[in-house]
């Protein structure tokens, strides 16, 4: 059978997905229990989180990923039982774990190697942080020793034969609750071979109600017939739950293949275990012996059927189990729903559907064209000149907007939150604050705004710079940050937003600020800039994105190469985006981003210049507005300004900027566009006509003519013709500023 007919290949590629939204869970949750705000849930969540990795990678035989995972969710469970203390350092082993477990993952879904020395590194670690812990939980147990403890982890190849006696005094039978589920779970070799163990099933049957739980241990041989690779236990459980049988059944998913399972169904009560045959002894724990005497000193009466345990329906550090063996096995209730909200039905998660990106892709790309099409017929319903209370009229305009509804849905298809990229992101400020000794901390907001999954994609590689310039130059040393006044921990503030229908982007440290004197000085040594030019803040600040420029004075690993904010910045453009800088000396360093919301389709202003045809993406425009004589203010032999509201704006001939003709003798009377910058300020910009708002698709231009100035991608109009989408605000910032005609005794600004 080939691959493409092989089911287990599309089951394992599920399987990776779903990979990616528990790493995403876990890092959720690490991030919680780091800032000091997590609960038991919290911490149930990681574990959860570890645990279905660990299953479902030991049902494909990803064994270096079980192994990693196992020594990993051991550490979490001690943690859930209150056995190891979740402190800072020990959540710092559980991010770079998490880390090397994204990496385990990634590594098995793509077949390649991942690096043994680092893995071993965490695995020493995690084992330091379980050893410490551990023996001091085992001298506690020895000193505080119960009769009747039965732990999945129990060592039978190490216990006596006569550990399966039962007790002299028998004890009744567990009580059984009149509604619930009766599951019945016999586990298969292979679910051990795999790394799952039914104890930490069993656990998470408890955090849905009342539990009771019964082990049959009948089928476990003498110690000299024992087989280590077989399974000799099972287990019948008493579940009272809220929960449907569903949900019971989920618990279960990943080792259904590895055992025998069957649930009761609950609308008929669950039914009771059936009696024991008067020839077979009563369901007892066994007894372990006495530690005084010698197993020659020992009973040998036969091994009993069952053990029973009851379990408490709240994490505790070891499974409690009544000191006195003969009294009844009575259920802890389980939390209420104000407790409990995780149990609640109304906190289940929507159902999803996976679908593959290139469908989606393809979507888009047929509304793109039902767009172009509806602008066709719109064109063609405006030449015939119909009556605007036609029926045709009527009908083009129900159909363009539902064009609108349609665009809109799928463009929220394509739309994901930022949140998986900012978790990216927290991994390169550990890694890259532990290369140079610094203390960073990411502190991240707004990571649910949602961008097309394109941007995301194609901003990581800028981002990831932009963190590790935060961390190498904007953060001072830990000395210095004490001199300074500050806190030892530095920290950078990665937040997300939507602002004038664009996504907004900012990584802000909390460092020293951009040493500007510097900055100037190793630009005119570079031969940047002239030795005596004046330099605004603004303008030394943007000479960070020059090729090859860099302020490291030794070159390492993380910088110093003069690579970085120049790729920052050439990536962002070709985005259709823009990145500014803020600094303060010795508060700190803000870079903005801002993006388009989506590379597909935009609302656009159609203009007319000079008889061309363009489109100005709506969002850039405050207002419109038409010229008075005394709007118009000059400035300069070949400048003009304009009043606006007593704030006076450059002016800005369109079609003289993109070189369509000379600035015009007379601007009274004039349409102009109010162009609004990142930085709060104005520019107008002249046209000679205003179309229409519409609805534009997007066709790039960058691999067929590179990156035009001013110019963000094109379009197809209604008309059939192709127009350029102007980018407004680059083509301010590229803008000569010359309004007024040039005179023959005059020389030419710019």
């Amino acid at each position: 059978m080939s691959d493409e007919d092989d089911p287990m290949i599309e089951i394992k590629a599920s399987f990776f997905v779903e990979c990616e939204e528990l790493l995403e869970s876990l890092q959720d949750g690490l991030q919680i229990m780091d800032d000091g705000s997590g609960d038991d849930e919290t911490i149930n969540v990681v574990f959860r989180a570890v645990h279905s990795i660990k299953g479902g990678a030991g049902a494909f035989g990803l064994d270096q990923l079980v192994r990693f995972a196992h020594q990993f969710e051991s550490v979490l469970d001690g943690v859930r039982s209150g056995a190891i203390t979740a402190d800072r350092s020990a959540i710092s082993v559980f991010f770079q774990s998490g880390d090397i477990l994204a990496d385990l993952v990634r590594a098995a879904r793509d077949e390649t190697d991942t690096d043994e020395s680092q893995i071993q590194s965490i695995l020493t670690e995690l084992e330091i942080i379980l050893g410490h812990d551990s023996n001091a939980v085992i001298e506690e147990e020895v000193d505080d020793f119960q009769p009747m403890v039965l732990s999945m982890d129990l060592e039978l190849d190490v216990v006596p034969d006569d550990i399966l006696a039962p007790p002299a005094q028998e004890t009744p039978n567990a009580t059984v609750f009149e509604d619930g589920f009766t599951i019945n779970f016999v586990p298969d070799s292979s679910l051990y071979v795999s790394g799952n163990e039914p104890l930490h099933l069993l656990r998470l049957l408890r955090e849905m109600g009342q539990l009771n739980v019964m082990c049959d241990i009948s089928n476990i041989p003498s110690l000299t017939d024992l087989d280590v690779e077989k399974s000799y236990l099972s287990w019948t459980i008493q579940l009272t739950t809220d929960e449907d049988q569903d949900a019971v059944r989920e618990v279960f998913d990943f080792v259904a293949d590895l055992c025998t399972l069957t649930i009761g169904d609950p609308e008929n009560g669950a039914p009771s275990p059936e009696p024991t045959p008067p020839s077979t002894p009563p369901l007892t724990p066994p007894t372990l012996p006495d530690l005084d005497k010698s197993p020659a000193q020992e009973d040998s009466p036969e091994a009993p059927t069952a053990s029973l345990e009851t379990l408490p329906s709240l994490p505790v550090a070891t499974e409690e189990i009544a000191a006195n063996p003969s009294a009844p096995a009575t259920p802890i209730p389980a939390p209420s729903k104000s407790d409990a909200p995780a149990a609640s039905k109304s906190a289940k998660p929507r159902p999803t559907v996976r679908v593959d990106l290139e469908r989606i892709d393809r979507l888009v790309n047929l509304v793109g064209e039902l767009v172009i099409n509806q602008a066709m017929i719109s064109q063609s319903v405006q030449e015939a000149e119909l009556s605007a209370n036609s029926a045709v009229s009527d009908g083009l305009d129900e159909f363009m907007q539902l064009t609108r509804d349609i665009q809109d849905s799928v463009m929220m298809i394509r739309a994901q939150p930022v949140k998986s990229l900012f978790q990216r992101m927290s991994r390169i400020i550990r890694e890259s604050s532990a290369m140079i000794n610094k203390t960073v901390r990411l502190k991240t907001e707004g990571d649910a705004t949602e961008v097309d999954k394109t941007v995301i994609e194609r901003l990581a590689d800028p981002l990831t710079h932009m963190i590790r310039n935060a961390v190498d130059h904007g953060v001072e040393t830990p000395a210095d940050r004490l001199s300074a006044g500050k806190p030892v921990e530095g920290i950078v503030t990665l937040s997300a937003g939507h602002r004038s229908g664009r996504v907004i982007i900012e990584v802000a440290d909390d460092g020293a600020g951009i040493n500007r004197p510097r900055v100037l000085q190793i630009a005119v040594e570079k031969g940047l800039v002239a030795e005596n030019a004046q330099l605004t803040d603004s303008e030394i600040d943007n000479l960070l994105f020059m090729p090859g420029f860099s302020t490291a004075s030794v070159v390492s690993d993380l910088s110093g190469r003069g690579v970085g904010m120049d790729v920052v910045k050439s990536a962002i453009l070709a985005l259709g985006g823009r990145v500014t800088i803020q600094s303060e000396p010795g508060s700190g360093t803000t870079f903005t981003i801002s993006l388009p919301l989506t590379l597909a389709v935009l609302d656009g202003m159609v203009i007319d210049v000079a008889q061309q045809t363009l489109v100005v993406p709506l969002n850039t425009i405050t207002e419109t507005l038409t010229l008075a004589q005394e709007d118009i203010r000059t400035l300069g032999p070949l400048t003009n300004v304009i009043k606006v509201r007593e704030t006076f704006v450059p002016l800005l001939d369109l079609g003289a900027e993109l070189g369509y003709r000379t600035p015009m003798d007379s601007y009274v009377g004039a349409i102009v566009l109010l162009i609004a910058r990142e930085d709060g300020s104005h520019a107008a910009l002249v046209v000679d006509a205003i179309q229409d708002q519409r609805q534009v698709v997007i066709k790039g231009l960058q691999d067929t003519f590179g990156r035009v100035p001013g110019v963000a991608a094109a379009t197809i109009l209604g008309d059939g013709k192709i127009a350029l989408i102007l980018d407004p605000v680059d083509v301010i910032a590229n803008a000569d500023g010359r309004t007024r005609p040039a005179q023959p005794n005059l020389q030419l600004a710019g």
